[in-house]
């Protein structure tokens, strides 16, 4: 099995250099060439040199881990955030279909306005607050007019290579003797590591059963909110001897209104993963054991 993956450098996709080995030939591209085999185009932003790309390796499984993630930031460049969350996965998606191959894609909670508090099902209505949020459903859209296809939504990524919010919260509480954080955001801290390693199984399980394509909602189990994390990640660096002038005690609780941000962030990131364990059988792993190992990992422990 020949496998493409766009977005090697990312944290999802440095993980899923690792899970996808075992399945066959992996080519893993950057979004600079120069950083790839034989020059190969990985950059979102060229949709012809993608194009080129998928049909000089012709893959059996293409993996697409590229996205425009800066939340914030795709309010002021949505043209960017197009090209990369909606119009790339669209050029995968058709070269995909040619070749006869799969196309696994990742998206997010920010698809849905994040009301209530029920976890999000796939058959929910979306109704996304943000250009992210938007380019992302239209890229999930263009990702599902390919026959073979899995997408998986997820929420409230981390990994311990590159920076993330368990490690801001160590810093600052490093730094800092009191810390306030948001208590009314709600959703499911996720590892990158563990989406690597589901998007392994489903794949084989898909090749070898083609009905189980489609979308699918991928987290963690359990919730929490920012604030929760937040208190969580300071009690286990203590238990692991990490010296803070923070503890959990220190952390104040804050609503999203007091932190105002350029895009609307749902409040609700909670997503129902009943089909995705039911389809391949899977149990996920409680939110707190994945950031328990990472926060081990980090710590030289």
């Amino acid at each position: 099995m020949k496998i493409l993956l766009f977005g090697r450098g990312g944290q999802v996709g440095w993980e899923l250099q690792r899970s996808l080995s075992v399945l066959g030939e992996v080519v893993a591209l950057d979004f600079d060439a120069t950083q790839n085999p034989h020059n190969l185009c990985g950059s979102f932003t060229d949709l012809a040199g993608l194009a080129s790309t998928v049909q000089a390796i012709k893959p059996d499984v293409i993996v697409n881990a590229a996205a425009h993630t800066a939340v914030d930031k795709a309010e002021s460049e949505p043209d960017l955030a197009r090209s990369l969350n909606a119009l790339a996965p669209g050029v995968l998606a058709t070269e995909a279909t040619k070749l006869g191959a799969w196309l696994v894609h990742y998206s997010t909670d920010y698809v849905f306005d994040g009301s209530g508090t029920a976890p999000w099902k796939e058959t929910d209505a979306t109704g996304p607050l943000s250009v992210y949020g938007q380019t992302k459903l239209e890229g999930e859209q263009a990702v599902a007019s390919t026959p073979k296809h899995l997408i998986l939504r997820t929420s409230w990524v981390y990994a311990a290579r590159g920076g993330n919010f368990a490690k801001t919260m160590l810093r600052l509480a490093s730094e800092r003797e009191t810390l306030t954080v948001i208590d009314d955001q709600f959703g499911a801290p996720t590892s990158a590591e563990l989406l690597a390693d589901v998007t392994a199984h489903s794949i084989r399980a898909a090749i070898a059963n083609p009905s189980l394509a489609g979308l699918y909602h991928c987290v963690a189990a359990g919730e929490t909110s920012w604030h929760g994390y937040a208190r969580f990640v300071l009690e286990t660096a203590q238990a692991l001897g990490t010296p803070l002038k923070a503890g959990p005690a220190q952390v104040s609780p804050t609503s999203t209104a007091s932190y105002p941000t350029p895009a609307q962030r749902p409040l609700n990131s909670r997503l129902d993963t009943s089909k995705l364990q039911k389809a391949f059988g899977l149990t996920l792993p409680h939110w707190q054991t994945g950031v328990s190992r990472m926060l081990t990992e980090i710590s030289g422990k």
